[in-house]
Parts: structure tokens; C-alpha cells; sequence
């Protein structure tokens, strides 16, 4: 390396560095990411102290796609299930209504 380059290397990442935003803890994350399945609300909704909501859609999309999202909750379900806390009891409720062809716009046949 060039003896004058030496020390502008360092410096240029200083800059880069100072720049950055600080990057969120994966708790922190996490817990967004919990919120935003536990309440059912859109992405844009999480809470600001959860962190920005895109960090968090980014976050778990990396997540779940290389397979870091199942791992956790793989892990948090096998240690509340040895803790006795889960129950694994699902109760499953579908309900059809069917609305009358006129109320959802049909055109109606005339008959002649």
C-alpha cells in the first residue's frame, strides 16, 4: 500500500460509519415483528418504539426467507412447551354466509 494511503483508508470508514444509522437490536425485532402477528395490524401500525415499520417488514422477510424465523419460534415453542405453558388445543370456526345474488350486484335476467 502507498504510504500517503495509508491513512485515508481509516478515515474514509470513519465517514462511512458516521453516516449509518445505528443498527436496531434483533430484539427489538422480534418483538415488533410479535406485535404486529399478535395485534393483526398492518405493517405501517406497529408502534414507533418497536422500531420503523419497514426495518421490521425487512427484517422478517430476511427472516423467513433463509429460515432464522422458524428456527426462533421452533425454539420459543419447544421451551414454552417443556414449561407446560402452551396448550395445543385449536378451535376452528368457519362460519359461510351466502348473501342474495342481488346484493352483491348481479344483473338481473328480465324475462320476457
Amino acid at each position: 500500500m502507498v504510504r500517503s494511503q495509508a491513512g485515508v483508508r481509516p478515515a474514509a470508514a470513519a465517514q462511512v460509519v458516521a453516516r449509518r444509522r445505528k443498527r436496531l437490536d434483533d430484539r427489538r425485532i422480534l418483538s415488533g415483528i410479535v406485535w404486529k402477528f399478535r395485534t393483526g395490524t398492518a405493517w405501517r401500525d406497529v408502534p414507533e418504539r418497536c422500531g420503523p415499520w419497514a426495518t421490521l417488514h425487512t427484517g422478517f422477510r430476511r427472516w423467513a426467507a433463509d429460515g432464522t424465523f422458524d428456527r426462533m419460534l421452533r425454539s420459543a415453542q419447544a421451551k414454552a412447551d417443556a414449561a407446560g405453558d402452551v396448550e395445543w388445543l385449536v378451535s376452528v370456526h368457519s362460519t359461510v354466509a351466502r348473501a342474495h345474488p342481488h346484493a352483491t350486484g348481479a344483473v338481473r335476467s328480465r324475462s320476457s
